[in-house]
């Protein structure tokens, strides 16, 4: 899956530079720890760490098409699924290849098609290309932004890398934060491209920015588009259990072990189901498929149904895995493995910024560790509930008819809101009119339907704020933290065919039953036990274990005893402790829209400022 880096100045012999490359690749060890690797011109640098995956041998990287100073180069991340179709197709077409790595596949499309070439893949990828040829630098993310890939525009060139960490490794960038970057961290809104550090940018999914002499060009090779969607029911069902299918299937392809992340979901069930049929017809050389969840010790007798969880996930994980003949891996955590400050270190670092959704991400670090160890490969249900209509919003008549982003919804009944303002941030950073315009620019966006309207659209409109802003923020979450223990995540309901088919499906069929996912339920009857199709939706899991909500508490409490403390620029000790005054149990529920969430993001922002020297400029 690996990471990347680089510098283009067109004004700098960067031969002279290797060590600046050196130390930004430094940072993304965690990415790639199997090798790495430097490729220096007159004006420009790549860098590369690599987890290796498919051609163990042979894909290493920078690397080039020939071995003349003129041929191009290519520091690439992720994995191209059709890469073994592209590859006898540019046979074909006379290409001769050196290795087996889709690496080579990806830098030869390039040869073939020009920037063009990202049309033609399927995959999770952020790359960069440099081509002697034409001074030109290429900057290619995937259509729906798995891979991260940021860059920050300079007088002469641009500097870049998979995470920003990378990037505030070079001596010419520096990690300031002003009013905007915090409204980002602080207002649950995911702005494409926006990459909270001022100067900095995220290359948006879909997009190839190019740079050269001339400046910057930025370009959409992919987008959601609308379109009238003409299949009756039983064909929609029937094309969408055979997309899934053929999905899951392209990406087992690796040279090392394949496994699951299984919840007891739909989402993850669906996946670790398909997985298991197609290993079992020889894809993993008929081998069970491995997969793992996670709980915590003594969840299942405290748990207690809110507005987000039903029910706990275990047992039905169990189910899922005895049904389908999976070797199952419980991973059973307690607060001491969550609030390990090594843990919630390498999280931090792994996030570059103070994002925190709690508990969950710091399971889910320890859990992707847990995994490492026995796959370096690992298929998640990612993005379902943004396709097929799962989240509680969806289903929701206020959320569905409110002027705002459809999380912000359980973000203000689960208490998220009401803790910012609590502390006075919701009004000091002016969330109310940041959102507003974020969200009515992310409406503008919206690909509609001529003629569509009434609920068809609104929904059309919520799914497209889903799949390119709430997804965007997961998907960065998962990818990061799980590539901090080497292991690549891929998410087969991210693949764009999906993507675009079910986009396109109207509300009616996908909540055809007058529940959430219907059309996925459906496509899924058969392959997987009826208790688990029936089940309602719920998040990861979060602890609720009221020490884990008392530690967050004395730790909130130590960070504002102290008078150098970052946080107390946000807010006073006397607006936190109002969040602090809240009787026990008032933070108990975990997830990004909970209360206690903002306390953790409060907590992990005075690190975040330390550990990163962070320069706050209101």
């Amino acid at each position: 899956m690996c990471g990347l880096a680089g510098w283009l100045s067109f004004q700098r012999d960067l031969t002279l530079h290797t060590s600046i490359a050196a130390a930004m690749n430094a940072t993304l060890e965690c990415r790639g720890p199997d090798s790495h690797g430097i490729w220096a011109s007159r004006h420009a640098l790549l860098a590369h760490r690599r987890l290796a995956v498919i051609d163990l041998e042979g894909g290493k990287q920078p690397m080039a098409s020939a071995e003349d100073s003129r041929s191009p180069v290519i520091t690439y991340t992720g994995e191209t699924y059709n890469y073994r179709e592209l590859r006898e197709e540019l046979r074909d077409l006379g290409h001769v290849f050196r290795t087996d790595s889709d690496t080579e596949v990806v830098l030869r499309a390039y040869l073939e098609w020009g920037a063009a070439f990202a049309e033609r893949l399927t995959g999770i990828y952020a790359m960069a290309i440099w081509d002697p040829r034409t001074e030109e630098l290429l900057l290619v993310r995937d259509r729906m932004g798995v891979k991260p890939l940021y860059y920050w525009p300079t007088d002469d060139g641009v500097i870049f890398g998979s995470e920003p960490k990378a990037i505030l490794a070079h001596p010419h960038t520096e990690a300031v934060v002003d009013a905007e970057g915090l409204r980002e961290i602080f207002g649950i809104v995911k702005t494409p491209g926006h990459a909270v550090f001022r100067g900095m940018h995220e290359v948006r999914p879909g997009t190839v920015v190019r740079f050269s002499r001339a400046g910057r060009q930025v370009s959409r090779y992919w987008q959601l588009t609308a379109r009238e969607h003409t299949d009756d029911f039983d064909t929609t069902v029937a094309t969408v259990r055979s997309l899934l299918e053929e999905i899951v299937s392209s990406q087992l392809v690796a040279d090392v072990t394949v496994g699951t992340l299984l919840s007891g979901g739909l989402d993850s069930s669906a996946v670790t189901a398909l997985a298991a049929r197609a290993l079992s017809r020889g894809g993993g050389s008929g081998r069970p498929v491995l997969a793992f969840s996670v709980d915590f010790k003594g969840h299942s007798e405290r748990f207690q149904a809110n507005v987000q969880w039903a029910d706990p996930d275990t047992p039905f994980a169990v189910e899922v895995a005895e049904h389908v003949g999976a070797e199952h891996v419980i991973v059973e955590l307690d607060n001491a493995d969550v609030l390990d400050d090594e843990v919630r270190e390498q999280v931090l670092r792994a996030q570059d910024l103070p994002v925190s959704t709690g508990d969950m991400e710091y399971s889910l670090l320890v859990l992707c560790r847990a995994l490492k160890q026995r796959m370096t490969v690992a298929l998640s249900g990612e993005a379902a509930d943004e396709l097929f209509g799962g989240y509680t919003w969806f289903h929701d008549r206020e959320a569905v008819e409110g002027d705002t982003f459809p999380w912000h919804h359980p973000f203000e009944k689960a208490g998220g809101i009401g803790a910012l303002r609590t502390v006075g941030l919701w009004g000091r950073l002016g969330l109310t009119e940041y959102v507003k315009q974020r969200y009515a620019e992310a409406l503008e966006e919206v690909p509609r339907l001529a003629g569509e309207s009434g609920l068809q659209a609104r929904m059309r409109e919520l799914t497209y704020l889903n799949l390119t802003r709430w997804e965007n923020f997961l998907l960065d979450r998962k990818d990061r933290i799980s590539m901090a223990t080497a292991l690549e995540v891929r998410v087969p309901f991210t693949d764009h065919r999906l993507v675009e088919y079910v986009y396109n499906t109207p509300w009616e069929m996908k909540s055809f039953d007058g529940r959430e996912k219907s059309l996925l339920r459906a496509a899924m009857r058969g392959v997987l036990p009826d208790s688990v199709l029936d089940r309602k939706k719920n998040p990861y899991p979060s602890t609720q274990d009221r020490g884990y909500e008392r530690a967050v508490r004395e730790r909130l409490e130590a960070v504002i005893a102290a008078d150098d403390s970052p946080v107390l620029r946000l807010a006073s000790r006397e607006e936190i402790r109002r969040l602090l005054d809240a009787p026990e149990g008032a933070y108990s529920m975990g997830g990004p829209w909970s209360a206690r969430a903002v306390l953790e993001r409060l907590v992990e922002f005075d690190r975040w400022v330390r550990l990163y020297d962070v320069r706050i400029e209101l």
